[in-house]
């Protein structure tokens, strides 16, 4: 495996989920969070169901395999879609996307203390401690990141800690069968819509009539669930094959650039001097995590 082989695939991951926070903040305009999440996950299962058809493949058929994509719609779906609906009704898209960055700080150690599914090297542990910094220099701690918006950013970071379960439960459990990445995908999302299904009416009552929505709040909506999850979910999937749990997972570095961009130029977000600045810096952890995937290829 070469860099060229996963390069793009995750750029493109990091551009289409830096947009879903985007996306997110529009839809909890008009829409309980669950609601949000339930919607999307639908509209990406269907996604990813005509992706099985045209390329005539199938659904895992082994029970095993079931059980984990339920475990990983639960963690890697149901809860931390929710979670991220709920935190953008208190903070912005951009620091959303920013606290998603953290995720990497938690698959690694559960990756390979918990799950046994990465070599814990010296070069990861510094560039996700680089990239950690970058973040903070991003959140701008030396000001604070408490007051009003701490429940909303504590949702946020519950949110990145189900994705550091997640991600390396995957690879675990479902890395290696021989069910392609949109079979595995499409499994998950129909876990998840099958749980959000009975949440969504117990937590937010009855659906809300698509009649009473705005064009923009459908619209991202449609998106987050065509892009930002059943086609992005096919990416991820064949990235952690392709790199490893802990270094697809940095992908969540380079969202926040897209997250706080967008937020500032199409819902007008501030954006301080630290933003830019500690983006470059996880883009420095993102370059030190993955040197050690290039050099483990060769």
């Amino acid at each position: 495996m070469t860099t060229r082989s996963w390069l793009p695939g995750y750029l493109a991951l990091a551009a289409v989920w830096g947009a879903s926070f985007l996306f997110i903040g529009i839809g909890v305009r008009e829409l309980h969070p669950v609601y949000v999440t339930l919607f999307r996950v639908v509209a990406g299962a269907l996604t990813l169901g005509l992706v099985l058809l045209l390329t005539r493949d199938r659904l895992p058929r082994d029970p095993a395999a079931w059980v984990h994509l339920f475990v990983i719609g639960v963690f890697g779906v149901t809860i931390p879609f929710t979670l991220f609906g709920y935190g953008e009704q208190r903070v912005s898209s951009g620091l959303a996307g920013i606290w998603n960055a953290t995720t990497p700080l938690l698959t690694l150690p559960i990756a390979a203390l918990v799950l046994r599914t990465e070599t814990l090297t010296a070069r990861r542990v510094a560039g996700v401690s680089v990239g950690f910094l970058g973040v903070l220099v991003v959140l701008g701690v030396w000001d604070g990141v408490g007051g009003a918006q701490l429940s909303g950013q504590l949702m946020c970071l519950g949110a990145a800690a189900c994705y550091g379960f997640a991600i390396p439960y995957q690879k675990r459990f479902l890395g290696h069968r021989p069910d392609s990445s949109a079979s595995l995908a499409a499994g998950q999302l129909l876990m998840a819509t099958v749980q959000l299904l009975v949440a969504a009416p117990l937590l937010a009552g009855a659906p809300p009539s698509p009649l009473g929505l705005s064009p923009e709040v459908i619209g991202s909506v449609l998106a987050l669930g065509v892009f930002g999850t059943g086609l992005a979910f096919l990416v991820n999937m064949r990235n952690i094959r392709l790199m490893g749990a802990s270094t697809a997972a940095s992908v969540t570095y380079l969202i926040p650039v897209f997250a706080v961009l967008l937020g500032v130029l199409v819902l007008d977000e501030h954006i301080s001097w630290h933003q830019p600045a500690g983006a470059l810096i996880v883009l420095a952890g993102v370059a030190i995590s993955t040197l050690s995937v290039r050099a483990s290829t060769r």
